[in-house]
């Protein structure tokens, strides 16, 4: 059995992707307007519903496992929850009012499924909860201290604290806590008194590139974000930071497969593994894809960028100048997501990306797989 599950969509890049909670069914941004939702047939998928609501380019979308729920958000400065009548079978959306004035870019759900925050380059973040009494979502919005964009989010497992990278080189951590909606937590290293838009930690690695991804780990104790310099950063708060810089190019999604095991996905093509034996010393590990044949390290991104420019070389496919990539996805890998186990213990994840693929990759048969490579 092939350790990976190719799926070519043909329509062009995916911006986004989300499976529901059986991963009978997943729900795709086809680089347009819509939100495409697919259902498992046989080998393959078959286009089940079309939602249009969104006048401009989808850039985010989040499918909530146990109240069945999908939000999703737009260049259109809007964001919809979408849910599926029970008697027609029809999706139906209701608006937010996310109180954003340029477009959104990222949005997620938090773990209890209560709240969701969307990203926007109103250099704010939108946290969205349900308000009763008025049978609508509503937004309060975490402003202080981000200076612009905000490209990522991730959510930590208390429900309260949330992850923010922002294309101002930084990476925060904010209380998102919602009187109301929210218990209070209990301490963690990030601290005890949490009222909304509290600053629990403020992160760069010190390179000066701007954060695509953050994420926390399974325990919530320590955050890793990577930036446009090629660098990975893991940050546990008050006592050290690990920065690993790879001769790679820059890496645009970030998953914790277990409490010492990172898998970031970007330009380069091809997810790639980085694990840690101790919890603090991080290292570049393998890359994750049967088909690569380039070892990290034997050149850098500037030397490639120069041998494609002035020679037109695919330095992928050992010197040679056929347009193939030696890697399953052919493009830019724009989003990594869990797809089989917990959060401590990821066993599958499934990347999508500018190639139009959708990839499900079994972690631990495809390490048998390179291993055996390696034997022969």
């Amino acid at each position: 059995m092939s350790p990976t599950e190719i799926h070519q969509f043909n329509f062009g890049p995916i911006t986004a992707h989300a499976f529901n909670k059986d991963r009978t069914q997943v729900a795709i941004c086809p680089n347009n307007n819509e939100v495409q939702i697919y259902t498992k047939s046989g080998t393959g998928w078959n286009l089940l519903h079309t939602l249009i609501e969104h006048d401009k380019l989808v850039t985010g979308i989040d499918w909530a496992p146990e109240s069945n729920r999908i939000v999703s958000c737009s260049q259109d400065r809007n964001a919809y929850v979408w849910n599926l009548d029970p008697d027609s079978g029809i999706w139906k959306p209701t608006l937010v009012l996310l109180r954003i004035n340029r477009a959104a870019t990222f949005v997620k759900w938090s773990p209890k499924e209560d709240k969701f925050a969307v990203a926007s380059g109103a250099r704010c973040i939108s946290i969205g909860y349900f308000e009763e009494s008025n049978d609508w979502w509503v937004c309060k919005l975490l402003k202080k201290p981000i200076r612009s964009t905000v490209l990522s989010l991730d959510w930590h497992p208390n429900n309260v604290l949330l992850a923010a990278g922002s294309a101002d080189f930084k990476a925060r951590v904010f209380s998102a806590f919602i009187k109301g909606v929210d218990q209070r937590p209990p301490s963690s290293v990030w601290g005890d008194k949490l009222p909304f838009n509290t600053v629990c930690g403020e992160f760069t690695n010190g390179n000066g590139g701007w954060i695509h991804s953050v994420a926390f780990s399974p325990s919530g104790d320590a955050l890793a974000f990577t930036g446009h310099d090629s660098q990975i950063s893991i940050v546990y708060p008050g006592n050290s930071q690990k920065n690993i810089k790879v001769a790679t190019l820059p890496y645009l999604s970030l998953l914790w497969v277990t409490e010492n095991k990172i898998i970031g996905t970007g330009y380069d093509c091809a997810p790639v593994l980085f694990e840690s034996r101790d919890g603090q010393n991080w290292k570049f590990s393998k890359v994750i894809d049967a088909g690569k044949k380039r070892v990290i390290g034997e050149t850098t991104a500037l030397t490639r960028f120069k041998q494609m420019d002035a020679l037109g070389i695919n330095t992928e496919t050992s010197g040679t100048n056929d347009t193939d990539l030696s890697t399953i996805h052919q493009n830019t890998i724009s989003l990594i997501r869990s797809y089989i186990g917990q959060r401590d213990n990821v066993t599958h994840f499934s990347t999508s990306g500018v190639d139009g693929k959708l990839v499900i990759w079994d972690l631990e048969g495809v390490e048998s797989q390179l291993r055996s490579m390696r034997i022969e």
